[in-house]
């Protein structure tokens, strides 16, 4: 049973694949510290997919774990068709015709996969190809099915690459007819979160959460909005203040905006974030050479550090856990990182002062308890602040201040306690008894102690509702000592 008390407070998302499907592997992966686990719905069979939900719930129970499930949503992915033998040179300056008619691609006339693409692109603006690797410019549009480009920077292309527009008003709905089919499985599933692809504007999270609420309203699948859109960076206080959970998806936002731009827009992604208490996950590229490598880049390791001191409240894998030679050894190497700078940076108690109270606000009495619990932690050099949660708010909004004190989380919501799991710092426990305020703070104190996480004499905060019967919102703030 995985019961440390020093465990890492920033949480690892590691996204399963070929070489993460067993389940000694992804047990290995979450003994080594994968709190979240991402299923790719852009590949997989529900089939697969269902069996590898079952092995995690079943590795959670056996080791006492409460490891996520992020279900990610492929969304309107714009891809060139099938290319002659997989294998197809655009040569600089050589003009080739981009057709929304499915053929089989030659070095003169592809296929997109994007019925709108003539109607909605415009002369002059660019069309990147595999991640950037390919340039081409629009020359001209018959509107309807064609689409004439100069190739600019050429270079090898194979079958299904990523297009991505970046000059372009893109048409497509958020959600596409694959992605209704994956949400209404995932959901059947029961996944902690739901990670929508290429969001542009807050209505794009307000669409799925209208989805969500109309298959179950009790439905406890929460949102990420994945951020890969210039038009999503122009509504990010918007998409905040709708998702539930932010994921800077670097990949593609890195070709899509200019690439010098993406590690300021990481930052203020991640303060917005934490200033409306939000998860927020740093994805794409982290450890990319462990696809191959025992160990990773002294570059990856500084980017997976940056991201920790920025405040992140986790970082991903991608292929290097889906299709890499290392997934275990790669989440290994990413919790010394992260245990490291834990360590030895100052990236807790990020609140220089109270945020202003706004007594309209039905949860200022919540947030206010939170604010000064963590400041008490900090004055005290509190061991530990332990909330009692029904819907989890205290838990988010306890975490966004960042004390160095351990979160440890009481809920008699069995539910949420995976959902929290990404959630920076957080631990989460079950816990039903239903006593007076006093005998159960003594009991959880009881609990902790007995489990090794905090010791006799250590000073431990309570937030808790009274009554506690009522399970309301946070009310009440004690602060005691282990006996």
């Amino acid at each position: 049973m995985i019961n440390n008390k020093n465990m890492k407070r920033t949480k690892i998302v590691a996204t399963l694949g070929p070489a993460s499907s067993s389940p000694e592997v992804i047990e290995g992966m979450i003994k080594a510290g994968a709190d979240v686990c991402r299923i790719n719905f852009s590949h997989g069979a529900y089939d697969k997919v269902e069996e590898q939900i079952k092995t995690i719930r079943e590795i959670n129970k056996k080791l006492g774990t409460h490891t996520a499930i992020l279900a990610d949503l492929q969304g309107p992915k714009l891809r060139i068709g099938v290319v002659e033998n997989n294998h197809v040179e655009l040569v600089d300056g050589k003009e080739v015709i981009i057709t929304t008619v499915e053929c089989m691609g030659t070095a003169e006339r592809l296929y997109i996969t994007y019925p709108q693409f003539p109607k909605d692109v415009r002369v002059g603006e660019n069309i990147l190809i595999d991640d950037g690797k390919l340039l081409l410019e629009t020359v001209s549009t018959n509107g309807t099915d064609e689409v004439r480009a100069i190739v600019r920077h050429g270079g090898i292309l194979s079958s299904k690459k990523g297009v991505n527009l970046p000059n372009t008003k893109v048409s497509l709905p958020c959600l596409t007819e694959k992605d209704l089919k994956d949400l209404d499985f995932a959901l059947r599933q029961k996944v902690d979160w739901i990670g929508l692809s290429f969001v542009r504007s807050a209505a794009d999270i307000i669409e799925l959460k209208h989805l969500i609420k109309n298959f179950d309203p009790n439905i406890r699948s929460r949102v990420v909005a994945k951020i890969e859109k210039p038009e999503a960076i122009l509504d990010i206080d918007n998409i905040i203040r709708e998702t539930d959970a932010l994921m800077v998806a670097r990949g593609d936002l890195g070709v899509e905006v200019p690439m010098q731009e993406v590690p300021v827009l990481q930052k203020m992604m991640v303060k917005k974030c934490l200033e409306h208490s939000k998860p927020v996950i740093i994805a794409t590229q982290m450890m990319e050479s462990m696809i191959t490598n025992i160990s990773p880049s002294r570059a990856e390791v500084n980017d997976v550090a940056n991201s920790v001191m920025d405040g992140a409240d986790a970082v991903m894998l991608s292929g290097e856990t889906s299709v890499g030679n290392h997934p275990i050894k790669v989440v290994e190497a990413m919790t010394k990182i992260i245990d490291h700078v834990e360590a030895n940076s100052d990236i807790y108690n990020r609140d220089s002062e109270a945020p202003e109270v706004d007594l309209r606000n039905e949860r200022f009495l919540s947030d206010s308890i939170c604010f000064t619990a963590a400041k008490m932690a900090q004055r005290t050099k509190a061991a530990a602040v332990v909330t009692m949660t029904h819907s989890g708010y205290t838990a988010f909004k306890l975490a966004s201040h960042r004390p160095k004190a351990d979160i440890f989380v009481f809920t008699d919501n069995y539910d949420i306690l995976t959902t929290l799991n990404l959630v920076w710092g957080v631990r989460g426990f079950y816990y039903d008894k239903n006593i007076s305020t006093d005998h159960t703070i003594a009991d959880i104190k009881h609990i902790l102690k007995k489990s090794g996480m905090v010791k006799i004499n250590d000073l431990v905060i309570n937030i808790a509702s009274i009554p506690l019967s009522e399970m309301g919102k946070a009310n009440m703030i004690k602060l005691s000592a282990v006996e």
